[in-house]
Parts: structure tokens; sequence; C-alpha cells
């Protein structure tokens, strides 16, 4: 399910070739997920493992997830709990 979440995101990513002729990535759907490359490829794999990272920490922290072309991973992630010293 993580691995066709990620897939439908990178379909929606956007690219921009820059000034200085590098790339800039950005998934809009997953905000703050931006990634620079040389090339626009190396952009594409920075990118995606920018996305990957931003779901980790959001699934960690029990955050909102943008439901993307009908994929709700939000019904299906258990929220962690920290752990508490007895007592």
């Amino acid at each position: 399910m993580l691995t066709e979440y990620v897939e439908r995101a990178m379909s929606k990513a956007a690219y921009e070739k820059l000034e200085d002729g590098t790339y800039c990535g950005k998934i809009p759907e997953c905000p703050g997920t931006i990634a620079f490359g040389q090339t626009l490829y190396r952009c594409q794999i920075e990118l995606r493992a920018v996305l990957e990272g931003w779901l980790l920490v959001k699934i960690r922290h029990g955050d909102y997830l943008p439901i993307i072309d009908g994929l709700d991973l939000n019904k299906g992630i258990p929220v962690l709990e920290e752990a508490r010293a007895p007592g």
C-alpha cells in the first residue's frame, strides 16, 4: 500500500528547470516535499527519497496524510503512543 501511495504521489510531481541548469521538483499534494538535482533524473530520485522520509515522519507522528487518487492511508495507519515509564 505504501509503494502504491509513493507511486501515485510521484505521478503528481512538478519539475522546473532552474536558471543554472539544475532541476527542482515538488509534490504539491505533499506540502514540504522539495528536491533538487543536477539532472531531471537525479531530481526525481532525490524527490522520491524526500517523499519517503516525509511519509515516515508523518506516519510516526500520526499526522494526516493527503488522499492521493483515492488512496487513503489514514484509515490503516496505527498511531504509536510514546513509551511511558512505569509508575
